[in-house]
């Protein structure tokens, strides 16, 4: 009989799963706030059904994690982080699930902390790190059910579903995968069991206040997907895609392959080799429709999982037992700084660039406009917030009627900086028209504003006409920040009215 999760904790699992939680907590301030959790943790000042680009459920965890334990970057922090080691023992016990033995567990949950996308993963507040553990459990509860035989599983696979939907809309790939699939299985019985549509009617509850909301917006959610299409999407290629499948993994990419191969071949895996063909058509639509890289990351721990079975059938005397997670922490060691910053930002950028230097390596450090920096992308989108912060706090404090005053960031980022990092300063919450500040900002003033802190790289056109008097604050001076240059400007004296201006500049804009 299978021991249960919780039943019983192995205490090397716990410690696997502890380690991954300390790493993280001790490394959390080495750089700043990313772009993107400044704007999710912004979503929790407006709980809301829906927002621009992403369900509501980030917004609600941020709204949560903000009344716990206030608006600091540990805070921004610590869910990932223990989410993480959470990750840690569902994919130990799916191992289990999947037939192997107490090395399969713990060979799987190395497996898994040795990935660079887990690293990162589960560092960053962001929906992916939620996505990856709704996607898991999901599953887990399909293999409980398969092998328990308790129906009670099928329920809380429909509630896990429905918060899956209620936090990125691509989990629907998953269930289509598996709608698709099922019918053709041993297993197509299970549409006619009760507990399974008591779980799809609680997921589709839990999911339907976000669909009324995008039905009352008119769908921004397609918007969003054409944009996205049309300025990213378009110019992924399926080499890197493909590429970013092994890369992304690393160590872990030994169990992800050794996973798919079992459950597609292996005659112990016959009855769960749909599993198999899951991963597959996940990869395969994602390629088809020109997907990012990461978004496959769902199915991964499943086929890690599959992979400490897979091993722990394969091999058989104990020296490979020990030597092939040794191998895979081994040769981690060298790439840790690629997934996780455990180094500040001088040895992080000493660090990439020997691997420039010595090895010809510029992975990540080439961003979106083909420029190639100091550090990769996402870290450059971690340095120059708090910088940001404290020269927009001077230029407000240089206002003397601040009632009659706003500030305005031109990107999510800078908005999200002054609405999340301004709480220790008291600065009010910054406007902007973009992603889901445009719901939020105000459509009129109660008083005639009379002065404007604009931060963008140079006013614009439109502010230049408005105001007499603009003075340049100050700029982010870090040149490893990709906000490198962006300015803060305090605009003052305005020549016509400012609050004429603001209802004709926002009169389009829903």
């Amino acid at each position: 009989m299978k021991p249960k999760l919780f039943e019983r904790i192995d205490p090397v699992i716990l410690a696997i799963a502890l380690l991954n939680i300390a790493v993280r907590l001790l490394v959390y301030d080495n750089l700043e706030y990313h772009r993107d959790e400044l704007l999710y943790f912004s979503l929790g000042h407006h709980p809301a059904f829906g927002y621009a680009s992403v369900p509501p459920l980030i917004g609600w965890i941020s709204w949560l994690m903000q009344n716990v334990f206030g608006s600091n970057l540990f805070a921004v922090r610590l869910f990932p982080a223990l989410l993480g080691g959470v990750m840690i023992f569902i994919v130990a016990s799916m191992a289990r699930e999947l037939g192997g033995t107490r090395y399969s567990s713990i060979l799987a949950a190395i497996g898994l902390s040795v990935c660079i996308f887990f690293m990162r993963t589960y560092f960053l507040f962001m929906p992916v790190h939620i996505e990856v553990f709704l996607w898991t459990l999901c599953i887990w509860l399909i293999l409980k059910f398969i092998n328990s035989g308790k129906d009670r599983c099928l329920i809380f696979f429909g509630i896990a579903a429905g918060f899956a939907l209620l936090n990125k809309y691509l989990s629907g790939l998953l269930f289509t995968g598996l709608l698709l699939i099922i019918p053709f299985t041993k297993y197509r019985n299970i549409f006619r069991n009760r507990s399974f549509w008591i779980g799809m009617i609680a997921g589709g509850l839990i999911f339907l206040p976000n669909l009324i909301w995008q039905a009352e917006k008119g769908f921004p959610v397609f918007n969003h997907m054409s944009e996205l299409y049309d300025t990213q999407l378009v110019h992924m290629d399926a080499a890197t895609f493909l590429t970013e499948q092994i890369i992304s993994p690393y160590a872990g990419s030994i169990l992800v392959i050794g996973g798919l191969i079992f459950l597609l071949f292996s005659k112990k895996m016959k009855n769960l080799r749909f599993l198999g063909f899951l991963s597959i058509f996940i990869i395969a639509a994602l390629l088809f429709m020109k997907g990012k890289g990461y978004y496959t990351l769902g199915i991964y721990p499943m086929m890690i999982a599959a992979g400490g079975a897979a091993f722990d059938t394969w091999l058989r005397s104990r020296i490979t037992r020990i030597v092939l997670p040794f191998f895979m922490v081994l040769i981690t060691i060298p790439v840790v700084p690629i997934g996780l910053p455990v180094l500040d930002k001088e040895g992080l950028k000493a660090y990439f660039k020997v691997l420039d230097e010595k090895y010809g390596i510029d992975l990540g450090r080439r961003f979106e406009d083909g420029t190639i920096h100091s550090l990769p992308q996402d870290y450059a989108d971690m340095i120059g917030w708090g910088e940001l912060t404290a020269i927009t706090d001077s230029a407000y404090n240089m206002i003397g009627d601040k009632q009659a005053s706003v500030i305005y960031g031109e990107n999510y980022g800078q908005a999200g900086a002054i609405t999340v990092i301004g709480k220790k300063y008291g600065l009010p919450e910054a406007v902007s028209f973009s992603e889901s500040f445009r719901y939020w900002f105000p459509r009129e003033f109660p008083v005639e504003m009379k002065s404007f802190v604009y931060i963008n790289d140079e006013p614009g056109e439109d502010v230049k006409e408005l105001f007499a008097r603009i003075t340049l604050i100050g700029r982010i001076s870090d040149p490893d920040a990709r906000e490198y240059g962006t300015g803060v400007f305090l605009c003052e004296e305005p020549v016509t009215s400012f609050n004429t201006f603001w209802k004709e500049r926002t009169r389009d804009i829903k």
